[in-house]
């Protein structure tokens, strides 16, 4: 294939790479003068029995140079296999096929994308309407290609991808997404009994001992509550309707508030508030009020990147601020462990209570570690997740980084729970020598 029409495919390429998973699969929108010579709308997963459904209207165009061809203007599908084989491979010419891309800087002439129509199919007032059946199922990316140099679009798009049931009804949730909804359903319910068990401990039986930080973690588990709920309607009614009906909204803020109450959890946590200390230190409320506005941040660009979809200008700007925000928080919540083991590490030294600052230390650096790993594995395991699997399982995803965070919350509810005798309390003179032995040990190793 042609140099220009394979940097186009690569492009494309990079774009379906950061595709996140759709909010809905009807999409309505406008286009004004727009130069791009592509647009990525959504990324589907079809059955043997899936539907485009592509609806325009008010479709023109504009050029400075001359009046450009119709036939350069159109819609194509294209899956992730056919994209790298569009761009590594060329097919050989035959005899009956001397030049088997005749206009080889446009993508639609490509043999290895699906052209559903052109613009030389539009009626007189730029208007066209169709149904197109997918009987081949794959994961395929819809775009709209503009091969006509310096020219410009103006139109109105509306696109449906769904699935057919065997009674006819449409499914809008794609073929690897199809068991989220209960997904989120059965960690709803998990959260309400782990909720449940939880302000059994801190209410009632140990509440003598419970701090402040312990009813901060009792808030952590109803916004996570809250969005399981949220998430499991969302994608309920976008499987039914195609559009979330208001959901998203609960969605995105519920996700917005389980989000800062996790990093401020974690944050205070480390910082061994209430429980360890009554008071922050200056520093360490420096790191909140850094975090909890990334957070938000974060989350205004994650509902800008999920509701627009990709078709927008500067999407891939906004991935970009939501990567790069998402990871500047996980580096600053790691910041208050760290001076807590610094500090426990010092205290040991001169306060005469070696055992209870070596648990106390030993714990921090578990936490630390478990913190760490349970970050790496929603970041970077999960999104390889979604990457490499199947389109028909990218629910392992979902459901992979859901049990990574019940297990990390199992964790630190269990390590930091109110309990009279832990291992901030009382212990024993035998311990004791124990751990001032150990802590000796350990500074001269270091």
């Amino acid at each position: 294939m042609a140099t220009a029409a394979a940097r186009l495919l690569l492009l494309l390429a990079v774009a379906g790479v950061l595709l996140r998973p759709a909010t809905a699969e009807i999409k309505q929108e406008s286009f004004k003068d727009d130069s791009r010579s592509s647009i990525l709308f959504e990324k589907f997963g079809f059955s043997r029995r899936g539907f485009v459904s592509i609806s325009i209207s008010g479709a023109s165009t504009s050029s400075k140079l001359a009046t450009p061809d119709p036939a350069q203007f159109g819609f194509f599908l294209l899956s992730d296999e056919a994209l790298f084989e569009a761009i590594y491979e060329q097919p050989p010419p035959t005899d009956l096929n001397p030049d088997p891309n005749p206009n080889p800087g446009c993508v639609l002439s490509s043999p290895y994308v699906k052209p559903l129509f052109s613009f030389a199919d539009l009626d007189g007032d730029g208007n066209y309407n169709k149904t197109f059946p997918v009987t081949h199922p794959d994961e395929y990316s819809l775009y709209f290609a503009n091969c006509a140099p310096e020219s410009l679009v103006t139109m109105r798009v509306r696109t449906e991808m769904y699935n057919a049931n065997p009674d006819g009804s449409k499914d809008y949730l794609p073929v690897g997404q199809a068991p989220v909804p209960a997904i989120y359903g059965f960690f709803a319910f998990f959260y309400a009994a782990f909720l449940a068990a939880w302000g059994y401990l801190t209410l009632s039986r140990d509440r003598v001992t419970a701090h402040q930080i312990h009813h901060l973690m009792s808030g952590l588990l109803v916004a996570r509550l809250l969005y399981c709920l949220s998430a499991a309607e969302d994608q309920h009614y976008i499987r039914v309707t195609g559009t979330p009906h208001g959901w998203d909204v609960a969605f995105y803020l519920f996700q917005l508030v389980k989000g800062v109450v996790l990093f401020a959890v974690i944050v205070l946590v480390g910082t061994g508030w209430s429980f360890l200390k009554p008071v922050l230190q200056d520093r360490e409320k420096k790191v909140l009020m850094v975090v909890i506005p990334l957070q938000v941040a974060a989350n205004i660009a994650a509902a800008v990147v999920g509701e627009t979809g990709p078709f927008l200008q500067g999407w891939v700007t906004w991935n970009q601020i939501f990567l790069f925000v998402d990871v500047a928080c996980c580096c600053a919540v790691l910041f208050p462990v760290v001076w807590s083991m610094r500090s426990l590490r010092e205290s040991s030294k001169t306060d005469g209570k070696a055992a209870r600052t070596l648990a106390k230390l030993t714990l921090f650096r578990q936490f630390y570690v478990v913190v760490i790993g349970y970050l790496y594995f929603t970041r970077i395991i999960v999104y390889a997740l979604k990457t490499i699997t199947n389109y028909k399982y990218r629910w392992v995803s979902v459901a992979a980084e859901e049990v990574a965070t019940v297990a990390f919350y199992l964790f630190m509810f269990y390590m930091f729970r109110p309990a009279e005798r832990n291992q901030y309390f009382a212990l024993d003179e035998d311990e004791e020598e124990a751990a001032e032995l150990a802590l000796r040990e350990e500074e001269f190793e270091l």
